[in-house]
């Protein structure tokens, strides 16, 4: 395994970026390939489907991505570690982090069984709370799968050269959830007819045989060697939880920005919400590329970062953010020339066909940004800067972001467009700030 070095071509840390983050990211494009499906197939049932759904698949996201966020930390120790050439403290690392895995279930299993009651609270229309909260009641058996595979094996396998095996994995998990997706809505294969539920159902089981899948991968072979049983420490929990609790809340500023927006929508009626849904979905599909690169980058920094090879982080970190750029602009060219044949892969012509189609090109102004700064958090983790990205990161989206949205949707006539002007600014300032960051942190950082 070459964990760095530092040649004066940048085109190394490019390929060394590749590498890397090109299974992370074939893998994210599989995993968001299961949303594509759930969205499609709840779409032969009607919007208000497509609406709870949707919504629910909103929360699953918001509360799991920020749970996995604090989990993220294991990656960027372990990374450390092995650039330290110090592969003894892998096994502690890895039995406590799975032990977090476990603390970090409870909270997801109390939000998830009170979907409804949360979403009357404020103010979401009783049918689409109720159906919504139905969705969710299922959906919470994905937990622990989402928690282990999506959370513990992705982050550290990649730490240790091995994320490889996570597209494979995740592939097969997207195939098998097509095949249940359809039969458990439509009663085909010998399953039950479970209508708009059959989604929620087959996410679960998905994700919990892929969960499997990458723990018996990663306790087999050349592997097991480095996660042999080790009783978790305290110490290093406070390790993970002091790196983790700042990139878990820097989801959640992130996420529940997305998830507000979904909310705020939602006050327009099933339409706009079933418009969110498609769109959302598809900037998701290209956001995929640059999130495995962030992944790449908080590996590939974080190993010269204990290698104590200050420029080997810099050029890693700015070609990662380099190629997470470049990614989303095809992505938003593709959306600002072809909106109406993205939607239709989803929609039928009507009310809902043609807002997805506005706010598809709305998200062609952001996805650029937004690349760049899920790249320049990943770099950041490497070099175990959290705290103060977490606070950028909440300005951009809290002060800038959301105040537009909200103003823009509700006290303008351009309506469902407006809240995501409210997220392209966001994402920008947070994007500018994020980069900045690191070039700042990387021009005097001293190894």
């Amino acid at each position: 395994m070459t964990i760095l070095a530092t040649p004066a071509r940048f085109g190394w840390h490019v390929s060394e970026t590749v590498r890397i983050g090109l299974p992370l990211a074939a893998a994210q494009l599989a995993q968001i390939a299961m949303g594509v499906t759930d969205t499609a197939l709840l779409g032969t049932i009607g919007p208000e489907a497509v609406a709870a759904g949707g919504l629910a698949a909103s929360i699953e996201i918001s509360a799991l991505v920020v749970l996995q966020g604090v989990l993220a930390a294991l990656s960027a120790l372990a990374a450390q570690a092995i650039g330290a050439g110090r592969r003894r403290e892998l096994p502690v690392l890895y039995w406590t982090g799975l032990l977090l895995a476990l603390i970090l279930m409870v909270p997801a299993f109390i939000l998830f069984d009170n979907g409804e009651a949360l979403l009357l609270a404020v103010g979401e229309p009783p049918a689409l709370a109720h159906a919504t909260g139905q969705f969710l009641a299922y959906l919470k058996w994905c937990i622990p799968g989402a928690m282990i595979g999506t959370g513990l094996q992705r982050a550290f396998l990649p730490a240790v050269d091995a994320g490889w095996i996570i597209f494979p994995v995740t592939l097969a998990g997207a195939v098998l959830n097509f095949v249940l997706c359809y039969g458990l809505i439509n009663g085909r294969f010998g399953l039950p007819a479970l209508g708009f539920i059959g989604p929620a159902v087959a996410t679960s089981i998905v994700l919990t045989a892929t969960a499997a899948a990458l723990t018996l991968f990663a306790h087999t072979g050349s592997r097991a060697g480095l996660i042999r049983w080790t009783r978790p420490s305290l110490a290093t929990m406070r390790a993970l939880l002091r790196l983790g609790l700042p990139i878990g809340a820097t989801y959640a500023v992130e996420t529940t920005l997305f998830l507000a927006v979904a909310l705020l929508l939602g006050l327009l009626g099933p339409v706009a919400l079933a418009a969110q849904q498609v769109a959302l979905m598809t900037v998701s599909v290209a956001f995929m590329i640059p999130l495995g690169i962030s992944q790449a980058a908080n590996v590939r920094v974080g190993h010269a970062v204990g290698a104590r090879d200050p420029v080997a982080a810099r050029r890693a970190g700015i070609a990662a953010i380099t190629l997470g750029g470049a990614a989303e602009i095809a992505f938003a060219g593709l959306g600002l020339l072809a909106p109406g044949v993205i939607v239709g892969l989803f929609l039928a012509p009507g009310p809902a066909f043609t807002t997805a189609t506005v706010l598809l090109r709305v998200a062609a102004v952001f996805q650029i940004a937004d690349g760049v700064q899920a790249v320049a958090a990943g770099a950041l983790r490497g070099l175990g800067d959290t705290r103060t990205p977490f606070l950028l990161a909440a300005f951009g989206y809290w002060v800038v972001g959301f105040p537009a949205a909200w103003y823009l949707t509700l006290h303008t006539e351009i309506g469902a467009a407006g809240a995501w002007w409210g997220l392209a600014l966001g994402l920008i300032t947070v994007a500018i700030l994020l980069t900045g960051r690191f070039l700042t942190r990387t021009a005097r950082l001293r190894l």
